[in-house]
C-alpha cells in the first residue's frame, strides 16, 4: 500500500501517473520500470503467460522502488480474482465488464463481507503478521483499487448504470477490444470509435471516477483527461530500442 501513495499524490496534484505493461517473466523488467521512475506497473495476467507465482514476484520486485503494482486478471470471476488479491496488489484490473451487474460482481469479489464475497486468507497483505489485521481490514474497504475495463460496445451502452455502481475506484478504457466489438478492429483513427472514446471519457470524469488506459497516442488521451496511462510495454520498449540501435548503426 505504501507504493500507492505516489499514485494518490499524483491524483491530488492533477498529475498523470505513467506506467509500463509487464508481459515478460524476468523480474528485472519490473524493477527497472520502478527505477526509471514509472508510477506503476501493469502486470498483465490476462494476455501474458504469467503464472500467479510470477505475478507475486513482480509485485515484490517493485516494493522497494516506490512504484505501485497493478494486476490485470483473466476474467471477472471471484474465485479467480481471490488469490491475486492475497498478493496485495495496489489495483486489480478486471476485463470485459459490460453491465452494472458485472460491475457489482467485480467490486464484491474484491471486498470482504459484508460488503463483498472475498475470502479471507491474508499473508502478504498484513506484512506476514507485522500489520494489525483489523487495521488492514479497515484499509481493505477501499484497497486495492477496483478497476473495471470498458472495452465492448455493450459496456458503452450500459455505461451510465455501470458508473453508478458503488465501490468502483477506476475505469480503464480498452480501445482495441472496443473497436473489435464495433467491427473496426484496431482502426484507431476511425471517427466513430473516437467519438465513442470521447463520450466514455466525458462520462467517467463527470462521474468523478479515476480514468485510465493502456493505449497509444498520449497527447490525445491527455486531452481526454486520463489520470493514469500505461503507454509502453516491456517488449515494446525493448523492440523500439533494438530497432533504433539497428537503424542508427546502419546509417553511419
Amino acid at each position: 500500500m505504501d507504493n500507492f501513495n505516489r499514485f494518490q499524490q499524483n491524483l491530488k496534484n492533477g498529475k498523470i501517473s505513467l506506467g509500463s505493461v509487464v508481459t515478460l517473466s524476468d523480474l528485472t523488467v519490473s524493477e527497472l520500470a520502478g527505477d526509471c521512475g514509472m508510477d506503476f506497473i501493469w502486470i498483465d495476467a490476462e494476455h501474458a503467460p504469467h503464472t500467479i507465482e510470477k505475478v507475486m514476484q513482480h509485485l515484490i520486485a517493485v516494493r522497494g522502488t516506490g512504484c505501485a503494482g497493478f494486476v490485470r486478471v483473466r476474467a471477472n470471476d471471484a474465485m479467480l480474482i481471490k488469490p491475486y488479491l492475497d498478493l496485495a496488489p495496489d489495483a486489480v484490473i478486471i476485463p470485459m465488464v459490460n453491465s452494472a451487474d458485472e460491475a457489482e460482481a467485480a467490486v464484491a469479489a474484491c471486498r470482504y463481507p459484508v460488503k463483498g464475497v472475498r475470502g479471507c486468507g491474508v499473508r502478504r497483505a498484513v506484512r506476514y503478521g507485522a500489520k494489525d489485521f483489523f487495521e488492514y481490514l479497515e484499509d481493505s474497504a477501499s484497497y486495492p483499487m477496483v478497476t473495471v475495463q470498458i472495452e465492448h460496445i455493450d459496456a458503452v451502452r450500459n455505461l451510465d448504470k455501470i458508473l453508478k455502481v458503488p465501490g468502483i475506484g477506476s475505469i480503464c478504457i480498452g480501445p482495441c477490444d472496443l473497436s473489435g466489438s464495433m467491427g473496426i478492429l484496431n482502426q484507431m483513427d476511425d471517427p466513430e470509435l473516437n467519438k465513442v472514446l470521447d463520450e466514455i471519457c466525458l462520462k467517467v470524469k463527470k462521474a468523478g471516477l479515476i480514468l485510465g488506459t493502456a493505449a497509444g497516442n498520449f497527447p490525445r488521451w491527455k486531452e481526454r483527461g486520463v489520470d493514469w496511462f500505461a503507454g509502453i510495454s516491456d517488449w515494446g520498449a525493448m523492440a523500439a530500442g533494438l530497432r533504433a540501435f539497428k537503424k542508427e548503426c546502419e546509417n553511419v
